[in-house]
């Protein structure tokens, strides 16, 4: 019994919280529901409306206006008591919990809000649209017939300036004047947005007319006075210096002045009946063309002066060069005599001869031309500085075999210097292995000695020979200088391992007595050692003294090092 009683009160208390809840909910929508409608109840669009009467109420405007006047009352005396209605409908469904009613009641006011508040935008809009629409209208066409009237003065005043343009841009000008009194009849009758187009027309037909008016004068001196200057100066200035024995057919100057005076007269046709696509653009590339004539010729005027300053500097360079090669012909002849030299390097004065003829082929060419001003002096330019980098070539290539020539000598004494220097070095050697207190040198070093003498014997009568080729001598000399230094290790490295065995059978002589092992394996070390078996006898000695004292042969060779540094 108590447990259907907490579950009553538990339910009775489930169902107010809920039924607060659903109240809250609901109650909260509507307050936000009628805060907005409030808020567009209370925007004066009347008031805003009656901005309008300050324009001409005839009309579009009038149109407007009453149109706008209707929407709202009718927004006023219809939806907006039809919302309260339902406002108090919907208190009257929360308060009884009818939940179904209550949303589709929410949602009835809803759209009536969304809508009034979609008619107030419209119709501000519209009002905002239509006030601007005078006002803007007004500033503008202010300014487009204050740059009309400037723009008729301008003409009036520089007549001469527009030349065959004023009647065509006159006739433009005249078409404004048709759309101004339709402006103002628009404008009068309270059609302020058909008045706006027709500003809008005119403005964007204006900039571009009054832009040109503004241009057309530095155009047309342009096409008329400047650029026809420029090719009166331009022919002038061919005829000048052909008759300076300049040759300027290549350029074909007449010929595009020729065509450039018929362009402009074009286009000069084509600007009377305000044809303007591409004009600026071509006047700018017919300056250029223009320069670049200007150039053409001023590096023609260059290209003389180089020609009268570089050409007879670069022939006497010629002959200079032609001489020197003939005396190396004549000392490769000399040369010969006393060295051998390669087929190929003992050609390079005769190819050079035979490049320079041909050189001098061209160059006698380059001098009919000049002589008989045949060519274009850039053109002879051009030859005289492809002549000026082959001879410089064929120089190079003849001083550098004028140098190999002169070295010869120089390299056979520096041959023979060396020679003496490897003769002295492999007897230095040999005495070195005789002072070596050691009981004899191995039969692989005294080969090696036998050997590096023969090589320097090979050496020695290479250069005796008349030709002498100082190919072969340097090759000669490679194999002897190979040997005296694997000789010279060889025999550095014995005269280390004497001295090693030496240290190490005194430090063993110390064991002798009281170890009859190691007594035993020195006598072998020694017996090796009067053997010239040197390395046999080095392992056999380290090895004896190693097993009775391990790290015995490190403090030998450190001895030995010390001994060596204070020496």
């Amino acid at each position: 019994m108590k447990a259907a009683i907490v579950v009553i009160i538990l339910l009775i208390i489930t169902i107010n919280v809920l039924a607060i809840s659903f109240r809250r909910k609901y109650a909260h929508k509507i307050k936000t529901l009628e805060h907005e409608k409030l808020q567009i109840q209370n925007k004066p669009i009347f008031e805003e409306m009656t901005k309008i009467k300050q324009l001409n109420m005839t009309g579009e405007t009038e149109e407007k206006f009453e149109a706008w006047r209707a929407e709202w009352t009718e927004v006023v005396d219809i939806h907006m008591p039809a919302i309260d209605t339902l406002f108090f409908e919907a208190e009257e469904q929360i308060n009884h919990f009818k939940f179904k009613k209550i949303k589709e009641t929410i949602s009835e006011i809803e759209n009536r809000v969304q809508f009034c508040e979609k008619k107030m935008k419209e119709i501000l809009s519209g009002l905002d649209l239509l006030i601007g629409s005078e006002e803007k209208n007004r500033v503008e066409m202010e300014a487009l017939q204050e740059k009309y009237r400037g723009a008729r003065k301008k003409i009036l005043a520089h007549q001469p300036a527009f030349g065959s343009t004023v009647n065509p841009l006159e006739k433009e000008l005249e078409k404004f004047n048709p759309q101004f009194a339709e402006y103002e009849r628009l404008t009068e009758s309270g059609n302020y947005l058909q008045a706006r187009e027709i500003v809008i027309a005119l403005t964007e037909k204006g900039d571009d007319l009054f832009q040109l008016i503004e241009d057309l004068p530095s155009l047309l001196k342009e096409l008329q006075n400047t650029i026809p200057s420029l090719i009166r100066e331009l022919r002038n200035g061919t005829r000048e210096m052909e008759g300076q024995a300049y040759y300027l057919r290549h350029l074909e100057l007449g010929e595009k002045l020729d065509y450039l005076e018929v362009e402009l007269e074009e286009m000069l046709v084509k600007i009377s009946q305000l044809e303007m696509d591409g004009v600026s653009e071509r006047t700018e590339e017919i300056h250029q063309e223009l320069d670049a004539m200007y150039d053409a010729l001023e590096e023609e005027v260059i290209a003389r002066h180089f020609v009268e300053n570089e050409y007879d500097q670069e022939l006497n360079e010629l002959k200079k060069l032609l001489a020197f090669i003939q005396d190396m012909l004549a000392e490769v002849v000399f040369v010969q005599q006393s060295y051998r030299i390669p087929e190929q390097e003992a050609k390079i004065p005769q190819d050079a001869l035979e490049k320079i003829e041909r050189l001098n082929r061209k160059v006698e060419l380059i001098t009919m031309q000049v002589e008989e001003k045949s060519s274009a002096y850039s053109s002879l330019q051009e030859e005289i500085e492809e002549v000026r980098e082959v001879r410089n070539q064929i120089k190079e290539e003849i001083n550098e075999f004028a140098n190999r020539m002169k070295n010869l000598r120089n390299d056979e004494h520096k041959v023979r210097k060396e020679v003496k220097g490897l003769t002295k070095e492999l007897q230095e050697i040999d005495r070195a292995l005789h002072r070596g207190n050691i009981p004899g040198i191995p039969s692989d070093i005294d080969a090696r000695l036998e050997e590096a003498d023969e090589q320097l014997y090979i050496v020695r009568q290479s250069l005796q020979e008349v030709p002498l080729s100082m190919a072969l001598v340097y090759s000669y000399l490679d194999n002897a200088n190979q040997s005296v230094q694997e000789v010279k290790e060889k025999s550095k490295e014995l005269l280390e391992n004497v001295m090693l065995i030496e240290h190490i059978i005194q430090y063993g002589n110390r064991y002798r007595a009281s170890n009859e092992q190691i007594h035993k394996q020195l006598q072998e070390a020694e017996e090796s050692f009067r053997q010239f078996r040197y390395t046999k006898a080095l392992e056999e000695a380290a090895t004896a003294v190693e097993e009775v004292e391990p790290g015995a042969m490190k403090q030998i060779e450190e001895l030995i090092q010390s001994k060596t540094k204070m020496n």
